[in-house]
């Protein structure tokens, strides 16, 4: 009656292993450690960078106590942050201004541990300490910049169309164009419903002038936020990868704001840098009639010219003369060349922008053209492409040798060099390390009272069936850390409240189940036949309490955001193993302590 078949017991012992290896790292705590990552891309992550960091290390005599490589760079992990300062400071000096060499903290857990997997939860602002910044979008601006844009397009269509008209110019939020007569308006409104079908079109007619008004159309003003928003996301999302922050939190806040939190970041005054720092791109002639090489070995290049590096490490001699900058640039998409199918990078301009391209690619067609990203004073040559032919209409493609991250690369690099929209910070707080270390005890300290407190009560009223419902308990929460662990979830203190929540919520089950096996045993069942009964017929009610209390955190975690959405995450998993250890694995241990007697005369509840 009381027995479970082997499937069972082994489904229970390969959570317990599962709960056992992915919780364990979160005990090992975390070392000082220093890492490396190139900038922007401009040098590969592989065994090459790996190597010259060790050797550098090693040539500086630093005891290193782990080195890794992962996605982001090289990890260094040093006995203590005295250690790891210096070593930062070496490593900066060694390999020079195109790579970030930043101070992190990294796991200590053994690389068993780390080759199957299992790695520790992060841990969010509130508990490792740092700066939260919330930034407000400029809407309106992001709307005046495409009206202006719309401005300049619009002259440019109707002078190219041979349409007269006696002026255009921006009134509020609305392109503004003057006729002498209505035949001329009529020939401009065809135009522009071709050129320019973001823009509703109205006749106006004032004091003998025929006026045309353009306002963006509400499905246009609604995409071009949308795209601010996300473009001034990208953009902060490549600042922030140069303070070599190892989880930070860049997310979307209701219809225009930005959420930005840098764990382990004290230096508020630099992060504010960062994050408001402008970057300009830049086309520029390559200078063809001068010896790069040569120019490299004398240190001087030719008057008018800059030697530059390409993405390939190759230098590259550019002309000063800027011919071209990204404030003309309205898009740039990832894609494919249309004859040969390579990956390639799809640019659009504006007006001017396409009219200025098209006379540059005109009387230059056979040279090199340079487009740079030009940021804190330091250019970086993103590509170098040969113009085969006069470019118009303002579409340009790049490509060659490109893989398809690289062209995405390209592409996200053109859109984010600067932010779409001014962004101000509406909210600034700084948590310190000390503080966040006092949270993580008060919150680890409160789980564990409260089990504690939990678990005298349970086997003080319930006796050895008290135990049974502590161990599992146990395995709830074991199983509940393991579970965060491997989706790498960000711990914060709501999130510790959810813990807490969850050991509080999971011991309802054997609270159910164990007062409906002492209700049957008054009512004279046998025991066996009473425990039997107990969780059978409790299963329903728990199945029930934990169904509405999952639906309570489903609509949480819809409808909150930020720490209230962690604090769901943390409720609907913990419901989930609540109903596994509470009903599956409670009723395991009873099963192996009392199944094998066919009679018991009692049971301790």
């Amino acid at each position: 009656m009381n027995r479970y078949p082997l499937w069972k017991y082994i489904v229970i012992a390969v959570a317990l292993l599962f709960g056992l290896i992915y919780t364990l790292p979160n005990f090992y705590g975390e070392s000082p450690a220093v890492q490396v990552s190139p900038l922007r891309g401009m040098t590969k992550v592989d065994q090459g960078l790996l190597k010259q960091v060790d050797e550098a290390l090693k040539k500086g005599g630093f005891a290193v106590q782990g080195i890794a490589l992962d996605t982001a760079g090289v990890k260094v992990r040093f006995a203590d942050a005295e250690t790891q300062i210096k070593a930062k400071d070496l490593l900066q000096s060694q390999l020079g201004e195109n790579f970030v060499v930043a101070l992190n903290l990294v796991s200590s857990s053994p690389k068993w541990l780390s080759s199957l997997g299992a790695q520790p939860m992060y841990l969010g602002l509130d508990l490792r300490g740092g700066v939260h910044f919330l930034l407000q979008v400029d809407m309106k601006a992001a709307i005046t910049k495409a009206i202006e844009r719309h401005v300049g397009d619009t002259r440019t269509g109707l002078r190219e169309k041979k349409i007269a008209y006696s002026g255009v110019s921006r009134q509020g939020e609305a392109v503004e164009v003057k006729f002498r007569d209505a035949e001329s308006r009529g020939k401009a409104i065809e135009e522009l419903q071709k050129s320019a079908p973001d823009l509703l079109l109205k006749e106006v007619e004032e004091g003998g002038e025929f006026k045309l008004l353009g306002t963006l159309k509400q499905e246009a003003q609604k995409r071009i936020q949308e795209f601010a928003l996300q473009q001034n996301i990208t953009t902060l999302r490549n600042r922030i990868n140069e303070l070599g922050v190892a989880e930070p939190i860049i997310q979307q806040q209701g219809a225009d704001r930005v959420v930005v939190q840098l764990p382990g970041v004290q230096d508020t005054a630099k992060a504010k840098d960062i994050l408001g720092r402008t970057a300009t791109l830049e086309i520029r002639m390559v200078d063809e009639e001068h010896d790069v090489v040569a120019a490299v070995q004398s240190g001087q290049p030719p008057f008018g010219s800059e030697i530059y590096t390409e993405r390939k490490g190759l230098p590259l001699l550019v002309k000063k003369g800027v011919v071209l900058t990204g404030d003309y640039i309205s898009d740039a998409q990832p894609g494919f060349e249309s004859q040969s199918g390579e990956p390639a990078v799809h640019i659009s301009l504006d007006g001017r922008g396409a009219r200025i391209f098209k006379q540059v690619t005109r009387e230059n067609v056979g040279k090199r053209m340079a487009i740079l990203l030009i940021e804190k004073g330091k250019g970086e040559v993103i590509t170098a492409p040969v113009i085969r032919e006069e470019i118009g209409g303002g579409r340009v493609q790049i490509s060659g040798r490109m893989t398809s991250t690289e062209a995405s690369d390209v592409a996200l690099l053109l859109r984010a060099g600067a932010l779409a929209a001014p962004m101000d910070i509406v909210e600034e707080r700084t948590v310190g390390p000390s503080m966040g270390a006092e949270n993580i005890a008060k919150g680890f300290n409160s789980n564990i009272y409260g089990f504690i407190a939990i678990a005298v009560f349970m086997i003080f009223y319930y006796r050895f069936f008290g135990v049974i419902s502590t161990a599992a308990l146990a395995v709830n929460v074991l199983l509940l850390v393991a579970i965060l662990s491997l989706l790498q979830a960000t711990l914060t203190l709501p999130g510790m409240a959810g813990i807490a929540l969850t050991v509080g919520m999971a011991i309802d089950a054997n609270v159910l189940i164990n007062e409906r096996i002492r209700e049957e045993l008054r009512n004279g069942l046998s025991a066996q036949a009473a425990i039997h009964a107990g969780y059978e017929r409790a299963f329903a009610t728990i199945l029930d309490s934990n169904i509405t209390s999952l639906v309570a955190g489903v609509a949480l975690f819809w409808l909150g955001s930020g720490p209230v959405r962690g604090f769901a995450v943390v409720l609907c998993l913990g419901i989930l193993t609540s109903m596994f250890s509470a009903v599956l694995v409670s009723r395991g241990f009873v099963n192996l302590t009392y199944g094998r007697k066919a009679r018991l005369d009692k049971v301790s509840i």
